[in-house]
């Protein structure tokens, strides 16, 4: 599994890069390479990246900071906006990517090439010549800083709808900026662009056109699963079939049960927990189906059945919260005036219960932690260990660092000085405004430092993946127990360890990016700069916006689209470790003490996987387990779904195996380009339907809009137990 990537320099490439040749500038003006040794060592790199560069390329032009800024407001505006829907959708950067290549070369064709201040020293002209690959780059930064999403954002709706206490915008500003600068942002995921000519074979079409024919077809098509008939979502046929079933639609269905046989044929169902499955490697895919199968078909079935942990007193499936009784249990009851656990109205209340799939998945958590940290040692350790050595070593310099060399790079300082001002803002917004954030100074501290440890060996993972396993249950659990009863605390606590890890990674992806495409590292760094700021706040803004105009949102008991999944696990995680706190949940005063020895076997399962390397050396396919993608793989549910993950899988076969293996051409032209499309149409439709039908609560009222009609799916089988809308079972 090592030999797909030795390090992230492999993933600088993807199909939609090029040589970019078609705008190579004349030799005169190209620095060539003198010498094949000189290339990076990485083949990848070698065969992909150019070994020129013209440093007259203009990059700071009017198109870009245009362009740029525009597109990072509508990915910022458009992730935050789907995000609070029962199937959310993260569109990712490649969007824009295609989109921008025809609107900059139509800005370059039409705007005025007249040169303002002529012989000044601000001399400009909004029009300096082709539109380039380096403008190009530049915009997909700023692009990558509005795809995806901001974390901190769930602590604002935690806080404002579920809890229903006071933070005001001001606060939530704070923490919202300081949490995305301590990384610098998403980039570096579609790192290619589309800048070489394109070729048309008879009868065929190019990338360009083939992003508006399937923008078009996704566009059109979501009206259906999106308002019309909304069972596309979970088409959940072995419901029908046994309508009266509790065991039945345990199994069958795809949005409260096992998933199995369900399908969804929306594409939002596909990608909204796990990414585009048309961007996953398919043995990370490979990873992520058997980690699901394992978890979903064996563990949670057999837990359900054996009634580990009175699993038969609360739903197969539920990310919901229980007394012990099976009712959903009553927070705000044990929450005092000072925004803190009420001990003894917890104890008149009783223990706090989950459902066994809700237990088992923290375990699951735990695993995929120590799993991450035991294959970083022994597949990558060596390789640690002299990268680490030779790094305090003067170093041959290969061709794109020589040809960066005559840029003015970043200085370390600059570095610094965001980092100490980044930490002594969040230090001061946590001790002035500590009625609405409750964490410490010491926190703020202690969650950098944890982010710092787990950044080397979880960035490995995701280089080689694609799949990045998460701190969210590790910090959540170390400040649970050192500090509890203090659920805010415990969310930002939990999002500065968290996100500055998930930060530092893409920052470096970015920058290695701009060092293979040759950006100028002053230039490349104030666009993330300036990208992160401009998401920050429109990110902030969509989500305030939307709750305070979209009545009872977040509520998963009412008739809408707009449930916020995930921000009601998290909510549901500062229950459990920040306001009662992991000790009477997983400690020795709670009921699901033997979950931790899921730490146990997650680090035993690389082990095993290297042994059986090591016994069977000529099995290449053992060398494919990734143990910390295997067990982390359902790591998204909740709030993900059984549906979720069988239709990604299903995707990601066809996709990364079949079309890969029997037309790797389509493949290479066509499959990034598929996943930018229906992104993108799917968005602008989902936001038209809001405008016109959805601002207006205009519903069609027919059992195709009952998603997936498996309506006892959530019911208790203990006997005695009363759900409502359950049959009781004697």
């Amino acid at each position: 599994m090592e030999e797909e990537s030795s390090s992230s320099d492999a993933q600088i490439t993807s199909p939609l890069i090029s040589r970019h040749d078609d705008h190579s500038p004349s030799s005169s003006s190209q620095v060539n390479d003198p010498d094949d040794e000189e290339n990076s060592p990485i083949q990848e790199v070698a065969l992909t990246v150019s070994t020129t560069d013209d440093p007259s390329l203009p990059v700071l032009t009017f198109r870009m900071w245009f362009l740029g800024t525009l597109s990072c407001v509508l990915l910022s505006f458009l992730n935050q906006f789907f995000w609070y829907r029962t199937e959310p959708l993260s569109i990712t950067a490649i969007s824009a990517q295609i989109a921008v290549v025809p609107l900059g070369q139509l800005m370059a064709s039409k705007i005025t090439t007249r040169v303002f201040l002529k012989g000044s020293r601000w001399e400009f002209s909004l029009n300096p010549g082709p539109f380039n690959v380096k403008e190009h780059v530049l915009i997909t930064i700023f692009a990558n800083s509005g795809a995806g999403t901001v974390y901190a954002i769930h602590v604002v709706t935690a806080v404002k709808v579920f809890y229903s206490q006071h933070i005001s915008f001001f606060v939530s500003l704070i923490v919202v900026i300081t949490t995305q600068v301590l990384g610098f942002g998403w980039a570096g995921i579609f790192r290619r662009a589309l800048h070489e000519k394109e070729e048309r074979s008879k009868g065929g079409v190019t990338r360009t056109q083939f992003f508006i024919i399937a923008f078009i077809c996704s566009f059109a098509y979501y009206i259906f699963p999106g308002y019309l008939f909304q069972m596309l979502t979970s088409l959940s046929w072995i419901c029908w079939i046994f309508p009266k079933s509790i065991l039945a639609q345990q199994l069958g269905s795809g949005l409260s049960g096992l998933g199995i046989g369900a399908v969804g044929l929306d594409w939002s169902t596909i990608s909204s927990y796990l990414g585009s499955p048309l961007a996953s490697p398919w043995f990370a895919t490979a990873n992520v189906a058997a980690g699901f199968f394992l978890v979903m078909y064996v563990v949670t079935p057999l837990s359900y059945w054996f009634n580990i942990y009175q699993a038969k007193t609360f739903p197969i499936f539920s990310d919901d919260l229980f007394t012990a009784q099976g009712q959903i249990y009553n927070i705000s009851s044990i929450i005092d005036s000072n925004f803190h656990l009420d001990t003894k109205a917890y104890q008149r209340q009783g223990p706090l219960h989950l459902s066994t799939f809700f237990a088992m998945t923290y375990g699951v958590g735990f695993a995929a932690l120590s799993a991450t940290i035991m294959h970083v040692i022994l597949f990558h350790g060596k390789e640690i260990w002299e990268q680490s050595r030779s790094s305090f070593k003067e170093k041959k310099m290969d061709i794109h660092t020589k040809l960066m060399s005559k840029y003015r790079q970043v200085p370390e300082w600059w570095f610094w000085c965001i980092l100490v001002v980044n930490i002594a803002l969040t230090v001061y917004a946590c001790e002035y405004y500590k009625d609405q954030l409750q964490l410490p100074w010491w926190g703020v501290i202690l969650a950098c430092v944890i982010a710092l440890v787990f950044t080397l060996p979880i960035g490995i993972i995701t280089a080689i993946t694609n799949q990045s396993p998460g701190l969210n249950i590790i910090t959540e659990y170390i400040i649970g127990y050192i500090y509890p009863g203090y659920p805010v605390a415990n969310m930002c606590f939990k999002v500065y360890g968290y996100i500055s890890m998930s930060q530092a990674i893409t920052f470096l992806q970015d920058f290695k990016l701009g060092h293979y495409m040759k950006i100028p590292p002053r230039t490349m760094f104030m666009a993330q700069v300036v990208g992160t700021l401009i998401a920050a706040f429109v990110y902030l803004g969509t989500a305030w916006w939307l709750m305070e105009s979209i009545p009872n949102i977040c509520d998963s008991s009412s008739d809408t689209v707009w449930t916020c999944p995930s921000d009601h696990v998290f909510y549901d995680a500062s229950v459990i470790w920040g306001l009662i706190g992991p000790r009477k949940i997983f400690g020795d005063q709670g009921t699901y003490g033997m979950v931790n020895w899921f730490f146990l076997g997650g680090a035993i399962a690389p082990l095993l996987v290297w042994l059986a390397m090591k016994a069977f050396p000529n099995q290449d396919w053992i060398r494919l387990i990734n143990m910390p993608v295997l067990i982390g793989a359902c790591g998204q549910m909740p709030p993900a779904t059984a549906v979720n993950y069988t239709t990604w899988i299903i995707v990601g076969f066809l996709s990364g195996y079949v079309v890969y293996k029997y037309r790797p051409d389509l493949w290479q032209r066509y499959n990034y380009v598929l996943s930018g499309a229906l992104d993108a149409g799917l968005a602008f439709m989902g936001v038209v339907l809001y405008i016109c039908v959805g601002s207006e609560n205009i519903s069609i009222d027919w059992w195709g809009n009952d998603l997936d009609g498996c309506s006892y799916a959530s019911c208790p089988t203990a006997k005695g137990v009363v759900f409502e809308g359950c049959p009781v079972i004697s």
